[in-house]
């Protein structure tokens, strides 16, 4: 068994859940620890199970929960040390368990390998999560897609890919100029543009099975990002006859899907 649950997914708060034969792991907590376990029990989990917390980078929509279940659950939290250092929250040391990115690590049967991307934070991070021959993969908060992260998504049995905005809805938007040149930024977000060039890509190499996920609140809407990513594909002339394209829920868990 190796299965995959977006619990929470976008700008106001990311969680993601895996499960394997004996180890159930989250990737990041940036929601409340009660909105979390709502998600968790409707999947027939309980916080209590979980063996361990991926932490990707210290921005609050990725460990607003860690305070409470730190003190409620202790579970082992795992981060590298400039995440750890930036996390403004008392995490007892005893639960810290520092990673090196590039680095592989391992999780009761898994086996962990945190990749480098380029974001405006300490030292962020994505993951591959292997178990029984099959490779997981989670990439969001990505400024700009170079090789180095396209041959960490590539033979991904299953990717959740940033697709956080529209250009043209976030150049009009309210937002004030200086954030506006952070999200465009080469450490920002990925746009449904660039998550549709990195789609028609990654097909070629035979990934077809692909969540967009961390779309903003406000410059964006799930039907949008489909739309954008599918018309820059068949602009392409890429095959998606074995394409599945899905697009994380914000509020509420996707369904369990078994990779």
């Amino acid at each position: 068994m190796f299965n995959y649950c977006n619990l929470y997914s976008g700008s106001s708060g990311n969680c993601s859940y895996i499960e394997t034969d004996n180890t159930k792991i989250l990737i990041d907590c940036g929601v409340s620890s009660k909105k979390i376990e709502e998600a968790l029990n409707s999947i027939g989990v309980s916080l209590k199970e979980i063996d361990a917390i991926l932490i990707s980078h210290e921005h609050s929509d990725h460990i607003k929960g860690l305070p409470v279940i730190c003190k409620n659950y202790h579970i082992p939290i795992y981060a590298n040390n400039p995440t750890f250092t930036n996390i403004n929250q008392n995490i007892p040391d005893e639960l810290k368990n520092k990673f090196n990115s590039n680095e592989k690590f391992e999780i009761k049967d898994t086996k962990i390998y945190p990749f480098s991307i380029p974001h405006d934070a300490a030292e962020p991070c994505g993951f591959n999560i292997f178990f029984d021959n099959k490779k997981f993969t989670i990439a969001t908060d990505i400024g700009h897609i170079d090789n180095k992260i396209l041959h960490n998504l590539d033979e991904s049995d299953f990717l959740l890919l940033e697709s956080n905005y529209e250009v043209n809805m976030l150049q009009c938007s309210r937002y004030p100029y200086p954030l506006k040149r952070r999200i465009l930024g080469p450490n920002g977000h990925l746009s449904n543009d660039d998550a549709g060039l990195v789609v028609s890509e990654l097909l070629k190499q035979g990934v077809n099975n692909i969540m967009l996920g961390h779309l903003s609140e406000n410059n964006n809407f799930p039907e949008l990002a489909y739309q954008t990513v599918m018309d820059s594909i068949i602009s392409k002339n890429v095959d998606i006859s074995k394409l599945s394209l899905q697009v994380a829920d914000r509020y509420k868990p996707n369904k369990v899907v078994e990779i």
